[in-house]
C-alpha cells in the first residue's frame, strides 16, 4: 500500500525540485525515495522507473514554463509580449535548470500528452506573435528564431559559458530587443 500522502504528483515535484538543485548530482532513485521517507520498491506504485519519472518531470517543466510563459504576456501583444516571454523565460529557466533541460525536448512520437503540453507552450509563443501578422511559415519561421534566440542564450548561461565580466543582463537585453527589432522588420525579409 502506499505512503498516505505520497501520489504520483508528490513524486514528480520532489524529483524536479531534486533535479534543479545543481549541487545535487544526476538524479537517482535512491536519493528520491530517502528524501520522500520511503524505499524504492515504493516508487515504482507511482512512477514507471526512471523514464517515467522524467517523462513526469518533462511534462511537469512544459507545463509550468507554459503557465510563467502566458501569465507574462496576458493583455500584451507584439513587442510588449515577446519583451515580457522572453524575460520570463530565462527567468524560469534561471530557477528551473534541471526541468528546463527535459521541457526543451521535441515531443515524443505517439505521446498525446507530451505532444499536448508542447503545442501549449508553442500556442503561448504564437499568440505573443500575433501582433505582428504573421501567418503559416512566416509564424514557424518567427517562432523557430525567438526560440532559438532565448534558449541558445539561457543554454550557454545555465551552461556556465558565460565566464567574461562584462554584464549578462545588458547582453540579454540587448538579444531580446534585437530580436523585437527583428520581428519588427519580419515582412522585409
Amino acid at each position: 500500500m502506499p505512503r498516505a500522502g505520497l501520489s504520483r504528483d508528490a513524486v514528480v515535484a520532489r524529483a524536479s525540485e531534486m533535479l534543479d538543485d545543481a549541487g545535487s548530482g544526476p538524479l537517482q532513485l535512491q536519493a528520491l525515495a530517502e528524501s520522500l521517507g520511503v524505499r524504492v520498491p515504493s516508487l515504482y506504485k507511482h512512477i514507471e522507473g526512471m523514464p517515467g519519472l522524467q517523462r513526469g518531470i518533462l511534462l511537469r517543466g512544459k507545463a509550468e514554463l507554459a503557465a510563467e510563459l502566458a501569465r507574462a504576456a496576458v493583455g500584451r501583444s507584439g513587442a510588449d509580449a515577446v519583451t515580457r516571454i522572453a524575460h520570463a523565460y530565462r527567468a524560469w529557466a534561471l530557477a528551473h535548470p534541471g526541468r528546463y533541460a527535459l521541457a526543451m525536448r521535441a515531443p515524443a512520437p505517439d505521446d498525446a500528452e507530451d505532444e499536448a503540453a508542447s503545442e501549449a507552450l508553442a500556442r503561448v509563443v504564437y499568440d505573443a506573435l500575433a501582433g505582428y501578422d504573421l501567418r503559416d511559415d512566416d509564424l514557424v519561421d518567427a517562432t523557430r528564431f525567438l526560440r532559438s534566440a532565448m534558449h541558445g542564450f539561457v543554454a550557454l548561461e545555465t551552461g556556465g559559458a558565460f565566464a567574461l565580466a562584462a554584464d549578462r543582463e545588458r547582453s540579454w537585453d540587448r538579444l531580446v530587443a534585437s530580436v523585437v527589432a527583428a520581428l519588427e522588420g519580419w515582412h522585409r525579409h
